[in-house]
């Protein structure tokens, strides 16, 4: 009887991604994210981008963090 191998789950597909690209990079992280940022930029591809705190803040009134508005 021929034993297939097993099939890789998702997580062990991703981490064995990630081992192959940091071996490429010789785990440099700064390099493996300049070569990301490449690639993004080659695709065309449109990025979200968040605005930045300060002008999410200025925007209303909104109340602090875990109370009401206490005016």
């Amino acid at each position: 009887m021929i034993h297939k191998p097993e099939p890789e789950t998702p997580i062990e597909e991703i981490h064995r991604i990630r081992r192959e690209i940091s071996e490429r990079f010789g785990g440099n992280i700064a390099a493996i994210a300049e070569d990301a940022a490449r690639r993004q930029l080659a695709s065309g591809r449109p990025v979200w981008q968040a605005k930045p705190a300060s002008q999410s803040k200025s925007m209303g009134n909104e109340c602090p963090a875990g109370g009401a508005d206490r005016g």
